[in-house]
């Protein structure tokens, strides 16, 4: 149960942070690295928009208990080539 609420804070977070980058670029103010990597006038919103949609994948990954199964999965080249066994 307690995975489910966290999920759900989590994917509310995202959410907002996705929707609103605007204002919180207005009250946190630009970041420099998104700036300079990310486009020259809207790369903070963008950078606050990618980290919204992070967590709403960590969200749904809590929510529908799959972070064993996200992990495997992503992890798989690196434990077929050093040897260890699959399930």
């Amino acid at each position: 149960m307690g995975r489910i609420i966290i999920g759900l804070i989590l994917l509310a977070l995202g959410g907002a942070m996705t929707i609103k980058a605007h204002w919180m670029y207005e009250n946190f103010g630009a970041v420099a690295f998104a700036e300079k990597y990310l486009g020259s006038s809207g790369g903070t919103r963008l950078f606050y928009k990618l980290i919204g949609i992070f967590f709403i994948f960590i969200g749904f990954l809590a929510v529908f208990n799959l972070y064993g199964d996200f992990m495997a999965w992503i992890l798989s080249p690196l434990l077929r080539a050093s040897g260890v066994p699959e399930e």
